[in-house]
């Protein structure tokens, strides 16, 4: 039944569809047979997934902007990265398609697996390296020679180069088992348009390294927090490397002043601080030496850019620390050493007027801070100031108003060497990436002169800084693009169509803003400089102490403590601990009580200076809490030499026996207190008998003058009783006029009421 049901279904298909599925079935049958004769390339093609089986390095390509007479050279290695051994390998060249536009040119070093369409097919066999056994784990060198009019190039642009092994992995066919890409710009001679101007910022940037802390000898030996510095100037070493490789360079040189006062430093006697807290001679004098000497010799003909003096993080001020009184105030004084500082210690005036914030990121209040302090060229990046609706890379300079310029530089080109260059396949592959990309802008808008600038990371490391040469002395030749310092690409006509709106402060990085230095940061900068300004006042030579301060004050706003707020932290709290050390040489010797067995005695206070330099601008104040009991005298000045004290002697008075408690305390000129107050107590023990002898007379004579005014007025009283008494009488006198001028030998007017002598007890006076 159930065979006959299936039947039945069957045959109730109607013709047409079953004649559609037979031609479907017969397609497929020819589909796969001709699969079955397919070359082996598709084949390879249909097996990608094993393309990852070995791992392809690329660590040399020569020459980088070949001609149609060099010869290429690749070199490199390759890896089995699979479980089985590969056999039957050849390494060859594979020319893919022309890359149009730069974002193609990003996506070559992302793509991973083997594209027969994407990747191209193999260069001549005879280009090839045989490679028979690969076991797994084991790596290979390979080097292949091949004239490039071999590679069958066409039209002038970028090309993807591909380096791919090809072979057996356990019983599979033969397929691709590993590719790695590369770049290659053509362009064998000058371009017929306009060349791009391009300008390369050389940062010679390093971390803080000189505290605020000198040795206690005549010299100020400076301490280093570490002996980095050392290493990143001797042979080899980053800055050396900076250096050495820019000389021949058309670069740019963006220095921080902080930095050649710390070499310069190291060229004398210095100390370097050691983990248990003391210090150590420091031993590279001649390192600092030399490297100083190559640097004056490396930059004559280009420009210098000097950075504020230890390179402050300009971000940081602008969203922590604009708020906190007088912050703003270092940046311009830190502006203002910069020139000063790179004049006098390698002879050269720098421009001070450009400011580069972290990354080239900006918002609207960090443009108002960098061109608080006199910069009008603030340099930025294309990931910051975007040109989202142009096709191609516009002129970096663009007015912002204020007679402000912001300098954009290319975001792909200034973040081209971030990585390991120290790998060999990575420095490559940057080479060729940036050298394609200079080449695409120019090919962008071949009539349309544009200037574009490239600022690298701040501090490269030396891997990073050999392959930033390698590329610009691949550019040497001028094929397509031609330098120009920074002063020219800020002056280069802006184009209308970029971009001139500062974003907003929601733009800013978050992950730049979670570096910043907090606003505890810059309060503490604030009451080490209150400190300090109540410490210089009493100096006799204030630039021992006002300059190493004040420079260590700068130092703790560097945008190389970002990342790192416990070290930030620490140098913060050392600088301020150490300032209130010198502060406290300067003292009050604590005083015993002391006893006065008269009326009057001196009391001395003394001051003691431990400093090396004289004190001066200070006074001494004794208080006494019962003044009408002690008199402690007036105010002293004080003026000390260096390493000596100094004893005060205060006259004092005393009026009664006993105890009274006197505060000696340390003024400035300004009446602001210098140093905590000292206390002592006076002990008014007796008062001697001579002194109470002449109280005693005293207030005898003070008596007897009292009542001998008491008698004397009583008898003018009655005297005047008795005259009145007699005009009464002369009432029957002759006429005589009572106004006669007085006869001699009338009584004396009355004076009383005009007398300064005390009254007597309950006498009336006539006023």
């Amino acid at each position: 039944m159930a065979d006959a049901a299936e039947f039945q279904g069957t045959t109730s298909i109607p013709a047409h569809q079953r004649l559609r599925r037979t031609a479907a079935l017969l397609t497929g049958i020819l589909l796969f047979v001709a699969l079955l004769q397919l070359p082996s390339a598709p084949a390879a093609h249909a097996a990608a997934i094993g393309s990852r089986t070995v791992s392809v390095s690329i660590d040399s390509l020569t020459p980088t902007t070949p001609t149609k007479s060099d010869t290429l050279t690749v070199s490199g290695t390759v890896t089995n990265d699979g479980k089985s051994t590969v056999s039957g390998g050849r390494v060859a060249l594979r020319v893919g398609p022309q890359i149009s536009g730069r974002s193609a040119i990003d996506d070559v070093a992302k793509r991973t697996g083997f594209s027969f369409g994407a990747d191209g097919a193999e260069v001549d066999g005879k280009y090839t390296k045989k490679i028979e056994k690969l076991p797994a784990g084991i790596s290979r060198d390979f080097s292949i020679k091949i004239p490039v009019k071999d590679l069958n190039l066409g039209s002038d642009g970028i090309y993807q180069l591909g380096v791919a092994l090809t072979g057996h992995s356990s019983t599979q066919a033969e397929q691709v088992l590993g590719i790695q890409r590369t770049l290659l710009p053509w362009q064998p001679s000058a371009v017929d348009g306009k060349k791009t101007k391009l300008t390369v910022m050389w940062p010679l940037i390093s971390t803080t390294h000189l505290t605020a802390r000198t040795a206690s000898d005549p010299q100020q030996t400076p301490v280093f927090r570490n002996d980095d510095l050392a290493a990143e100037i001797a042979p080899g070493g980053r800055l050396q490397q900076l250096v050495a490789l820019g000389k021949n360079l058309p670069v740019t040189w963006v220095i921080d002043p902080d930095l050649l006062a710390s070499v310069e430093a190291m060229t004398k006697n210095y100390s370097v601080e050691q983990p248990d807290g003391t210090t150590a001679p420091g031993k590279s004098q001649a390192v600092a030496k030399q490297w100083l000497h190559d640097l004056q010799d490396a930059i004559p003909g280009d420009q210098v850019m000097a950075l504020p003096f230890a390179d402050p993080d300009l971000a940081s001020l602008a969203h922590r620390g604009k708020d906190v009184t007088g912050s703003l105030s270092h940046l311009q004084a830190a502006t203002e050493l910069a020139a000063t500082t790179v004049d006098t210690i390698i002879g050269v005036k720098p421009r001070t007027d450009f400011a580069w914030p972290v990354d080239g990121a900006i918002d609207s209040s960090i443009v108002d801070v960098a061109t608080s302090a006199g910069a009008r060229n603030v340099i930025t990046r294309s990931d910051s100031l975007r040109d989202s609706d142009l096709p191609y890379a516009p002129t970096a300079a663009r007015k912002i108003g204020s007679g402000n310029t912001a300098i954009v530089s290319d975001a792909r080109l200034s973040t081209a060497f971030q990585g390991d260059m120290a790998k060999a396949g990575n420095s490559t592959l940057a080479v060729q990436q940036f050298l394609a990309q200079t080449l695409m802008v120019t090919m962008q808008e071949p009539q349309n002169q544009r200037s574009v600038v490239v600022a690298p990371q701040r501090t490269p490391t030396a891997s990073q800084a050999q392959a930033m040469a390698a590329a610009l002395g691949a550019l040497s030749d001028n094929r397509w693009t031609q330098p120009v310092d920074l002063g020219d690409a800020a002056k280069a006509k802006p184009d209308p169509d970029a971009n001139q709106r500062i974003p907003g402060g929601g733009s800013y990085s978050g992950s730049l803003r979670k570096q910043e230095l907090p606003n505890s940061a810059f309060q503490d900068i604030k009451k080490t400089q209150s400190t300090l300004d109540g410490f210089k006042v009493i100096l006799t030579a204030k630039d021992r102490v006002v300059t190493p301060f004040g420079n260590a004050i700068m130092r703790e706003m560097s945008t190389s403590w970002r990342g790192d707020h416990r070290a930030a932290e620490n140098f913060r709290d050392s600088s301020e601990q150490y300032l209130n050390n010198l502060r406290g040489q300067v003292h009050l010797i604590q005083k015993s009580d002391a006893t006065l067995s008269g009326r009057s005695a001196t009391v001395p206070v003394t001051v003691k200076n431990g400093l090396l330099q004289g004190i001066d601008g200070l006074r001494l104040v004794l208080t006494s809490q019962q003044p009408n009991r002690l008199d402690v005298g007036d105010p002293k000045p004080i003026a000390v030499e260096g390493g000596h004290s100094q004893s005060v002697k205060f006259e004092t008075r005393a009026n009664a026996n006993g105890p009274v408690k006197v505060t000696a305390q340390l003024l400035t000129e300004d009446g602001e207190p210098y140093g905590g107050p000292m206390y002592f107590t006076v002990q008014v023990t007796s008062i001697t008998p001579m002194v109470l002898l002449v109280i005693a007379v005293g207030v005898l004579l003070l008596v007897l003058a009292g009542l001998r005014i008491y008698l004397k007025r009583k008898k003018r009283g009655a005297a005047r009783d008795t005259a009145d008494g007699d005009q009464h009488d002369g009432g029957e006198d002759n006429g005589a006029d009572s106004d006669d001028p007085e006869q001699p030998g009338d009584p004396a007017p009355d004076t009383g009421s005009q007398s300064t002598d005390p009254s007597g007890s309950g006498e009336k006076v006539d006023r």
